[in-house]
């Protein structure tokens, strides 16, 4: 029984491994050669840092579709505060992160104030703000950053991305907030009974709030890390995101229901995820097949956790 216990709470590993062992056979060993690791890790540390704030929305039966908008204007606004108006880099980055951090106390306001469902509400903003993105570039791509940027998402300290380092500290954070500090039991408190948890003292409104605003910070800094990346920003950059950003969060365990989940499971969903789309890549799958695997393996994911809900129901 113990056995059985250790297996099926590490299970989204040994898929990870036996992704990776698949892969590498497939490839003929180009998958794990070192160079693709590193490319690998370079992939997954935007949707990385942007799951964690996904992780806290999800945990409390949210949802957040606006983190793809923030993260192409976060592109768009720092690349134009840096290129069209000469601003110092670091004065940019804190704005445009300011910036994301109050889109999501928008939508906090939404949800918790106004009492727009999370869906509605995020949908709302990520059409808005994809628009404002686009009026503020024109359509046209914005390049010529200075070249201190290329910190963030092209440079390494030895063999290690500096991106990667960062996501790295991010999901260390996630977890001490939710392991460690009581706004992390007061998520799984309101993903699990929000009536309960607002008659036991906890002001659900407020934490809401909180969470929403995590959820756009985290979105703004894999903005930037992808911005640095790319080294040009593009209106169209974060299209879909939200969705690969959801499948990490929902395939390492995290149920749409509320109230189960943890940032290692989310962890193996992210290195899943970008194995998964590293992998099709090298196996030159098309981009559409791409989408109909990812479409699936949310769709399985989902799945998974509705019949495990309903089991603990019955």
């Amino acid at each position: 029984m113990k056995a059985n216990n250790i297996i099926k709470s590490n299970a989204i590993w040994l898929v990870f491994i036996l992704e990776v062992i698949i892969f590498a056979a497939a490839s003929g060993g180009a998958f794990v050669r070192p160079g693709n690791i590193i490319n690998i890790s370079r992939q997954v540390a935007y949707y990385g840092i942007a799951s964690i704030g996904m992780t806290f929305v999800i945990l409390i039966a949210g949802i957040d579709l606006s983190i793809g908008s923030i993260i192409t204007l976060v592109n768009v606004v720092c690349a134009f505060l840096m290129v069209n108006n000469g601003m110092n880099m670091w004065i940019a980055i804190i704005i445009t992160l300011i910036l994301a951090t109050l889109i999501g106390v928008l939508n906090g306001a939404m949800v918790a104030s106004i009492g727009i469902p999370a869906l509605i509400a995020t949908f709302a903003s990520q059409t808005v703000f994809e628009g404002v993105a686009y009026l503020i570039s024109g359509g046209r791509p914005i390049s010529g950053l200075p070249e201190g940027f290329a910190l963030f998402g092209r440079k390494s300290i030895g063999a290690v991305p500096v991106c990667c380092i960062i996501m790295i500290i991010c999901f260390a954070i996630g977890s001490f907030i939710l392991n460690k500090s009581y706004f992390g039991r007061y998520f799984y408190a309101i993903g699990g009974n929000e009536e309960a948890a607002e008659l036991s003292g906890i002001r659900v409104n407020r934490v809401k709030y909180l969470i929403y605003a995590l959820s756009g910070f985290f979105a703004g800094l894999a903005g930037i890390v992808l911005l640095s990346r790319s080294n040009s920003a593009q209106s169209t950059v974060g299209k879909g995101l939200e969705f690969d950003v959801i499948t990490c969060v929902v395939l390492g365990g995290v149920s749409v229901n509320g109230g189960v989940g943890k940032i290692s499971g989310v962890v193996a969903g992210v290195l899943i995820i970008g194995c998964l789309t590293n992998g099709m890549i090298l196996m030159d799958v098309s981009e559409y097949t791409q989408m109909v695997v990812k479409g699936l393996v949310l769709a399985v994911a989902v799945g998974i956790d509705c019949l495990s809900k309903k089991r603990q129901a019955t």
